[in-house]
């Protein structure tokens, strides 16, 4: 179905099957405008992703369900929205994504994508409504504040007051951080010392390439159904995610179909023979192109002998030794995560941007 409007149209974009098939133009350009607003909004194209690394992701649809919409001003794509929810029989949230190019904004396009999102969401009897999205971080003037008290963003900000106009509330801030690369071996060194050092030799680190190997796919299933609680959520309402062996399988081979390889450290808890901690840094198949730092969790019953620290050095230690040519890597943490925001900081991320987290009920 297509809505129609004086200077454009909102239609939904098939998902294709694979690289080759027809469709992929049309999710390739999708993936170049998706490319070209978050770099307009963060100055940097390190969030930028190939065509074949998104695919990967919305064709898995096992977990979590995908519908992707598309506006186009004289045939040519202006924005784009993405509907996401949660396969798990309990659910009432719907995450929604709409990004609209500058030159095109303030034509009533976000608002039509919206629209439709939220027509769908309605229509499914989910009446949670949240919106993850990247905001400017320019300094001065109003700032709007989560009920967490930690960070803040520009009232002036254009995804702001879209948001706000249409009765969304900001519930949680994420930083956006940016590590430059090769950090200093010597300093990692004595990181990681000072690190094993408060552990102590109940704590040992296990790193691999790649899919999980056999022996801990229980423990890393366990770790993701933690990490879909345990995370700071402010706010927000979260879905608990239920993770098998068979899920991690899927993960990693999704992961592989993407084209990135994974780099993971792990600490073992020596005495019960169980992971209680992980770091994943997903690397492209061009080492040039910046690293995504995916999962970063010591569940909380083994917090405070400095795992986290210990985690994220070590895995930047593999990195160094797996590909020399990476720039930076990138990652995302609740502002209210001061502890991980303070081992970030001693490595040496810098912020780079913000990410807000919106929600409405709707009946």
């Amino acid at each position: 179905t297509t809505v129609s409007a004086t200077t454009f149209i909102v239609e939904e974009l098939i998902i294709p099957t694979s690289r080759d098939a027809p469709e992929f133009a049309d999710f390739s350009e999708m993936t170049d405008v998706r490319n070209e607003i978050e770099a307009d909004i963060v100055g940097s194209s390190a969030l930028s992703v190939t065509a074949e690394e998104l695919l990967s992701g919305y064709l898995q649809q096992d977990y979590e369900r995908r519908k992707l919409f598309v506006a186009r001003v004289d045939r040519k794509i202006a924005g784009r929205g993405v509907l996401e929810w949660s396969t798990g029989e309990d659910t009432n949230i719907s995450w929604i994504t709409g990004e609209v190019l500058r030159e095109h904004r303030n034509r009533g396009i976000g608002g039509a994508l919206f629209d439709r999102l939220e027509a769908i969401a309605r229509e499914s009897g989910r009446t949670i409504l949240q919106v993850d999205t990247m905001h400017s971080s320019a300094e001065g003037g109003e700032r709007v504040h989560p009920p967490t008290g930690f960070g803040d963003v520009p009232a002036g900000d254009p995804g702001v007051r879209f948001l706000r106009k249409r009765g969304y509330t900001l519930e949680q801030i994420a930083r956006a951080s940016f590590l430059d690369l090769p950090v200093d071996p010597a300093r990692l060194d004595q990181f990681r010392q000072e690190a094993q050092i408060a552990a102590g030799d109940d704590y040992a680190v296990v790193t691999w390439v790649g899919p999980t190997p056999p022996e801990w796919r229980t423990d890393r299933a366990y770790i993701k159904n933690r990490m879909s609680v345990d995370e700071p959520a402010a706010g927000l309402e979260v879905d608990e995610e239920t993770w098998d062996e068979a899920r991690v399988i899927k993960y990693d081979a999704d992961g592989i179909a993407s084209g990135r390889e994974m780099l993971t450290a792990a600490i073992l808890h020596v005495p019960s023979g169980h992971l209680v901690g992980v770091n994943e840094l997903s690397v492209a198949k061009d080492r040039t192109r910046p690293v995504g730092q995916e999962d970063t969790i010591v569940i909380s019953e083994h917090r405070g002998h400095r795992l986290g620290m210990l985690l994220k050095v070590a895995n930047l230690q593999e990195l160094a030794r797996f590909s020399q040519e990476s720039p930076i890597v990138f990652t995302f943490n609740a502002e209210e995560n001061r502890h991980m925001l303070d081992v970030n900081e001693a490595v040496g991320f810098r912020a780079v941007g913000y990410d807000g987290a919106w929600k409405k009920t709707i009946s």
